[in-house]
């Protein structure tokens, strides 16, 4: 596994993926093992399509079989939208990113990222 140099990349590629939030684990942004890339992380947004109830998200970075979460059970309010990333971060080689929801088919996720190879 060699992730690049992001200094000396030859490509960085903007791209944006988009989920409804289910209650099982499940990657909006993955980077295959051996890719020889790195993903950037830039923005991830979690909407919240109920009008009158409150829905709570978890997201973890999936490493090696283990989940290492980055929020747990995050209250976002009904009729809104919440910036849950406040700085970028890298997904290396094997990694993903991950989101679950209390319920289904109220949340909606979108994250802004970028392909660095």
């Amino acid at each position: 596994m060699t992730a690049p140099n992001v200094l000396v990349s030859t490509n960085v590629i903007g791209k944006t993926s988009v989920q409804l939030v289910t209650t099982s684990p499940t990657a909006i942004v993955s980077n295959a093992g051996g890719s020889n890339k790195v993903l950037k992380i830039n923005a991830l947004y979690v909407s919240n399509v109920d009008n009158a109830n409150n829905y709570t998200l978890t997201m973890d970075l999936f490493r090696s079989s283990v989940a290492y979460r980055l929020g747990s059970q995050i209250i976002v309010p009904a009729a809104s939208t919440l910036d849950v990333i406040s700085k970028a971060f890298y997904l290396e080689e094997g990694d993903a990113l991950r989101l679950t929801a209390n319920t289904v088919s109220k949340l909606e996720a979108l994250c802004s990222y970028e392909d660095i190879s």
